[in-house]
């Protein structure tokens, strides 16, 4: 995937996902784990990175996403060959649908 069909494809996926209900914010990463595109400013790549670790268990295949829900609301994130998706999503989030899309997302990024 070009640099720049990489960009544009995580900042359409980043868009079409700030247009679901309950996202209040969303990051696109590629597989190195740099930030393609966010919907807000935040260290994504460190706190992507800090879920992933917290979820690895050596006796374990690496996770290929990861659900944390607090009383603040709720962190979604999906990885793949492509890379990476974030969410923050609001309190009772519909954990099914926001992972089918995080994953709709990426593959969509897999096809850029």
């Amino acid at each position: 995937m070009r640099a720049g069909a990489a960009t544009d494809a995580a900042a359409a996926a980043v868009a079409r996902l700030g247009e679901g209900a309950g996202v209040r914010a969303c990051a696109v990463l590629d597989s190195g784990g740099e930030l393609l595109a966010a919907s807000a400013d935040n260290d994504w790549a460190a706190q992507a990175e800090r879920i992933w670790d917290a979820a690895a268990d050596p006796q374990r295949p690496a996770p290929a996403h990861v659900h944390v829900a607090t009383d603040g609301g709720e962190v979604f994130a999906v990885r793949g060959p492509a890379g990476a998706i974030i969410a923050v999503a609001d309190r009772f989030a519909l954990a099914s649908l926001m992972l089918c899309d995080l994953r709709a997302a990426l593959r969509g990024l897999d096809r850029a």
